[in-house]
C-alpha cells in the first residue's frame, strides 16, 4: 500500500513539476522581456534567476522519470538516485553560471555613473506584478497540500525563493523610479546572493544521498521495533540503512533467534520480519541475517 501511495506521489510531483515548468518558460520569457523594453538592469537578474529555476526543473523531470527505472543487473536498487544526481548537476550550474553572472554584471555598476534614462515604468511594474503571481500558482497549491516528497519540499522552497527575488526586483525598481539609480545593482546583488544560497543548499543535500545518507535515528528505531515485535526475535544488532533514491531506503540487520532453531522456523521469522519492517515503513530492500543466541540468551 505504501508502495502504491508513493506511486501516486511520484506523479502527482511529476504533474506539478510540468505545470511549474510552463509557468517558468512564461515568467522568464515575460521578465527577459521587460528588461529589454525598459533596461533595469534588477529585472535581467530576475529573469535569470528564472532561468536558472527552469534549468533546475528541467534536470529534475528528467531525472525524476529517470529514477523510474525498474532496478536492472546494473542498478539493482533502481535509479532513486537520478533525482539527486539531476539537482547535483543543476544546483552547480546554478551557482556556476547564472550567479556568478549576475555578480560579474551588477558590480562594476556599482561603481560607474549611470547615463541618464526615463525607464517605462508603467511596463516595468506590470512585468513585476505579473512576475510575483505566476509562482505564487503553484506555491498556493502545494501550500495546501499535507504530504509533500522529497522533490516537493525542494519546488516549494525554490519557489519561495523565487518569489523573495522577484520583492528585490520590486524594491530596485521604485527605488530607481525614486531617483537612487544605485539601488539596481544593489538589488541585483540581492538576488545573486538568494541565487547562490538555493544553489548551495541543493547541493549539500544531494551530495548527502549520494554519499550514502542514514533516514535518521526515529527511522532506525522503528525499524528495530518493529523486527523485535515478530514472534521469536529476541534482538536486533548491527542495523544499518540509507538512501538509495528520495524516498527509497536500503535496511540491512542481524536478528538474534533461538539457539539450535530448525532452518525452516528461522526462514520463517526472516519472511515475517521483511514483511513487517515493509509494511510498517514502505522499505522495499531489506537484507535480514540470522544470528543464533549465545547459551547465556537462550532462557
Amino acid at each position: 500500500m505504501k508502495n502504491e501511495a508513493a506511486s501516486q506521489g511520484t506523479t502527482s510531483e511529476l504533474t506539478m513539476l510540468k505545470f511549474t515548468i510552463i509557468l517558468y518558460v512564461i515568467a522568464f520569457v515575460i521578465k527577459l522581456a521587460g528588461y529589454y523594453l525598459t533596461g533595469i538592469m534588477v529585472l535581467l537578474a530576475d529573469a535569470l534567476h528564472s532561468l536558472s529555476d527552469l534549468f533546475i526543473y528541467s534536470f529534475l523531470y528528467i531525472a525524476m522519470i529517470w529514477s523510474r527505472k525498474e532496478s536492472d543487473e546494473v542498478h539493482m536498487f533502481g535509479y532513486g538516485r537520478a533525482q539527486n544526481v539531476g539537482a547535483l548537476v543543476a544546483a552547480t550550474l546554478f551557482i556556476a553560471v547564472t550567479s556568478f553572472g549576475l555578480f560579474r554584471e551588477s558590480i562594476p555598476r556599482l561603481f560607474t555613473t549611470p547615463a541618464e534614462a526615463s525607464p517605462n515604468y508603467t511596463i516595468a511594474f506590470a512585468v513585476i506584478g505579473i512576475s510575483m503571481i505566476i509562482p505564487a500558482i503553484p506555491l498556493v497549491i502545494m501550500f495546501g497540500q499535507k504530504n509533500r516528497g522529497a522533490l516537493a519540499k525542494a519546488q516549494f522552497f525554490e519557489l519561495f525563493i523565487d518569489e523573495l527575488s522577484t520583492v528585490a526586483a520590486l524594491i530596485g525598481t521604485l527605488f530607481l523610479r525614486w531617483g537612487y539609480p544605485l539601488i539596481d545593482p544593489i538589488a541585483s546583488l540581492a538576488v545573486a546572493v538568494l541565487i547562490g544560497f538555493s544553489g548551495m543548499r541543493l547541493f549539500k543535500e544531494n551530495l548527502s544521498f549520494l554519499i550514502g545518507r542514514s533516514p535518521g535515528k526515529a527511522f532506525l528505531k522503528q525499524v528495530a521495533d518493529l523486527a523485535r515485535s515478530v514472534d521469536g526475535v529476541l534482538d536486533v544488532h548491527d542495523l544499518r540503512a540509507e538512501y538509495i533514491g528520495p524516498d527509497t531506503v536500503h535496511t540491512g540487520m542481524h536478528i538474534v533467534v533461538k539457539r539450535g532453531m530448525p532452518i525452516e522456523e528461522a526462514d520463517r521469522i526472516v519472511e515475517a520480519v521483511h514483511e513487517r519492517v515493509q509494511q510498517g515503513t514502505g522499505c522495499r530492500y531489506c537484507v535480514i541475517r540470522v544470528d543464533p543466541a549465545e547459551e547465556t540468551e537462550v532462557i
